[in-house]
């Protein structure tokens, strides 16, 4: 069946229309609506605004409140909480006596990166969903059945929502044909290197399923969504006895224990000793390619663009009109990477070839004397003569530490500006310089970075070439305002068409204050915090409406799962109040203006 070749796509016509165009989508009869992928998402490089962009809002103190907290200038609303059924009717399941269809049929847990493919009035939301605990999402520590673990299975993946905004201004989600789910069991598909590799086959010839661990996000110019596979390892364990961990599982973090989810205890596929699942682990920690405006279409793994802890896949159409995608390898020590298509994206498409199955994959090396250079991951490098393309993207890391790559302080996500520098959030590294572990570096220069810092970088040849040019755009413990010290552990980070830098973060905050989401420009010269979050929650997601008059951001794991800190969405009432539910956050201007102005 054609559906079955996932490097053909049917796109001749949406190329025609060129970029600022494609992926026109009917959202289904039962409500009207029609969407395009905005032509400011993929910006050709131009000069930055020299004066900066308006940032006239009153920036917020530091916040410790069980309830959100905006900018007077801002309102924020509600959208898509944990376990609103995905039906239009604004309905939500109940935690308790909750079973996997209904988690099925339902907004997952975890909200974290996320985009959005519509109009300024309706369109379709994706969101990945990154994690939920079993205290959380079971009301348990550790699943004692099957369908607990399903349950679990089904409340992680990602959520396709159509989204249409109400006459008051509010969104809500909309009865679609186009509403799903994907989750840790759907049927998926693989293509590029490792397609058909031994290395991610199993004894029993079991069928490609199932995404988690989604972080952070990517969009395509042809109109698809890229969800990354980022701590995928936590999902895995074994009680098998003769069962040890092979150097390349023990360098993505495999171990018997696994990290609580307990799924292997119900579950064989995650079982490490299992003897028909043994390469199951190797068919995560992929970015995975999901066309939002067909519901049948099965999510597609391109191996290509290498397998780690995947933050995000941050793509921009280079020099020659080939794609070029960037992607933080999130963990301490770890590795930013990028993938550049081998000819013009429109020509691979009409070829019948995935722009992302073509092409070459390269790590980053800082220099320090401020250049860098892009080495190339594949058997063409003498230091890879002798390793197969599969195993080079499949042990991607182990290739990245081959070539002698620059080990960051924890790589999350990457944005592209107006003019084309790329900016990388580095949250922290409690190890850097202590005994035992890498020494500070130009480019990581702070021993044990307790509050992480924001690299930038611009590449040769308009994103293709293999030289780039680097400085530290910001350390957090070097940003203040009046009241000290603004920031901590930046995670998220989005560049907006008249170059405001938006910076979300997860972490230890200044204070012990909440999470927040900041205002920048790309000189760094004034910095306005224009929302926090509740305690024990993570800002992360960021994406708008194409006017930029409205911006959805989320709230990932709220008070940790813990009514006792805050009962998000809901007002705070004290222990007794309801649980905490992850949601999507909708921000606006009082006066309709640009979001961040």
């Amino acid at each position: 069946m054609r559906e079955e070749n996932p490097s053909r796509t049917s796109r001749r016509t949406a190329i025609r229309r060129g970029v600022g165009a494609t992926g026109l989508l009917v959202l289904g009869a039962d409500w009207i609506g029609a969407h395009q992928v905005s032509s400011a998402y993929f910006l050709k490089p131009r000069q930055l605004i020299s004066r900066g962009p308006k940032i006239g809002f009153t920036s917020i103190p530091l916040q410790s409140s069980p309830n959100p907290t905006i900018a007077p200038e801002y309102e924020y609303s509600v959208l898509l909480p944990w376990r609103e059924r995905l039906n239009g009717s604004g309905k939500s399941y109940t935690r308790e006596g909750f079973i996997p269809t209904q988690q099925e049929n339902s907004v997952g847990i975890g909200h974290d990166g996320m985009w959005y493919f519509g109009s300024d009035v309706a369109g379709l939301l994706c969101i990945n969903h990154e994690f939920g605990s079993n205290g959380h999402v079971l009301g348990k520590a550790n699943p004692t059945s099957l369908e607990d673990v399903l349950v679990s299975q089904a409340a992680h993946g990602v959520t396709v929502a159509a989204i249409a905004k109400k006459k008051n201004g509010t969104w809500s989600n909309v009865r679609s044909s186009r509403n799903r789910r994907i989750t840790a069991n759907t049927r998926v598909l693989f293509s590029g290197p490792a397609a058909k590799s031994t290395l991610i086959s199993n004894a029993s010839n079991n069928r490609y399923r199932g995404t988690f661990a989604n972080c952070s996000n990517g969009y395509t110019p042809w109109g698809t969504y890229l969800t990354c596979e980022e701590n995928f390892h936590t999902y895995f364990g074994t009680s098998s006895p003769g069962w040890s961990a092979t150097s390349e599982q023990q360098r993505y973090g495999l171990s018997s224990g696994g990290s609580g989810y307990g799924w292997h205890q119900f579950d064989p596929r995650f079982d490490l000793g299992a003897p028909d699942f043994m390469n199951e682990c190797n068919r995560f920690g992929w970015v995975v390619e999901i066309d939002p405006s067909n519901p049948t279409s099965r999510p597609v793994k391109r191996t290509a663009l290498g397998r780690f802890k995947h933050e995000s896949a941050t793509l921009t159409v280079g020099r020659g009109n080939r794609v070029v995608v960037y992607m933080g390898d999130d963990e301490r020590f770890e590795y930013i990477y990028k993938f550049v298509s081998s000819k013009n994206w429109e020509d691979l498409i009409a070829d019948g070839i995935s722009p992302l199955d073509s092409g070459r994959l390269y790590v980053a090396r800082f220099n320090s004397d401020g250049t860098g250079n892009w080495i190339e991951l594949s058997n063409r490098n003498p230091l890879l003569k002798d390793r197969t393309m599969d195993w080079i993207v499949v042990h991607a890391r182990v290739a990245a530490d081959i070539v002698g790559a620059t080990k960051m302080d924890r790589p999350e996500r990457i944005a592209v500006a107006p003019n084309g520098s790329v900016y990388c959030t580095l949250t922290n590294n409690s190890r850097r310089g202590r005994t035992g572990y890498p020494t500070t570096d130009a480019a990581n220069p702070i021993v044990e970075n307790p509050w992480g810092h924001i690299i930038r970088w611009k590449d040769s040849r308009d994103h293709v070439g293999r030289s780039f040019t680097w400085n530290i755009f910001s350390l957090a413990q070097d940003v203040r305002d009046n009241n000290g010290q603004m920031f901590g552990s930046p995670d998220g980070i989005w560049v907006d068409e008249d170059a405001r830098v938006f910076i979300q973060t997860d972490g230890a905050q200044p204070g012990g204050a909440n999470n927040q989401l900041l205002v920048t420009d790309t000189k760094g010269s004034v910095y306005k915090r224009l929302f926090t979050g509740v305690p024990g929650c993570e800002i992360t997601g960021i994406t708008t409406t194409p006017d930029r008059k409205t911006m959805f951001v989320n709230v990932q794991h709220p008070g940790g799962g813990n009514p006792s800190y805050t009962n998000f969405p809901a007002d705070f009432s004290g222990s007794t109040g309801p649980i905490p539910r992850d949601a999507t956050i909708v921000i606006r201007r009082k006066d309709r203006g640009i979001v961040g102005s």
